[in-house]
């Protein structure tokens, strides 16, 4: 059997701050969304035509009670693959939303760690080779080495 992730749910007392967090923080779009008899949005990843790229799923649940925020369970985080970390970083940075991050040794990965308005983590993994540019890049521009990293200068002596 086959598996991919299709998508998450979470379920909120503040819709709007959600659907805003993953449209103007991820970019996601919200699209079609069936007519259930209670009220939602799904954010989608891609083209509204094709469900699949309804990866989220926002369910709205009554603010006088916090009973429909129980679910099914406890979920750490949710993570998505993504490119474009210089992009990222530059938006997160401008919209004020906090964030850790942290390189995975050994498999070429970097992350990003955000929370959602709800307290749920949100994981972007960007391939470490974009980090390691970022971090060229800032080296360069700044004059300085990077922490460990020899520097060796034309003029310098040889032995």
């Amino acid at each position: 059997m086959a598996l991919t992730l299709n998508h998450y749910t979470i379920r909120t007392t503040d819709i709007d701050a959600c659907r805003n967090f993953y449209a103007n923080v991820l970019g996601l779009t919200e699209g079609p969304r069936p007519a259930f008899h209670f009220p939602g949005a799904w954010m989608y990843r891609g083209d509204h035509g094709d469900f699949a790229n309804a990866v989220v799923h926002i369910i709205s649940v009554d603010q006088q009670t916090t009973d429909g925020l129980q679910g099914t369970g406890a979920i750490d985080h949710i993570a998505f693959n993504a490119e474009g970390l210089a992009a990222m970083l530059a938006h997160l940075d401008e919209s004020a939303v906090l964030f850790q991050e942290r390189t995975v040794p050994g498999i070429g990965l970097h992350q990003l760690f955000l929370l959602d308005p709800q307290g749920i983590m949100v994981e972007l993994n960007y391939p470490a080779g974009e980090k390691a540019t970022i971090d060229a890049a800032a080296v360069f521009s700044s004059g300085k080495p990077a922490a460990g990293i020899p520097v060796y200068h034309a003029d310098a002596e040889t032995k």
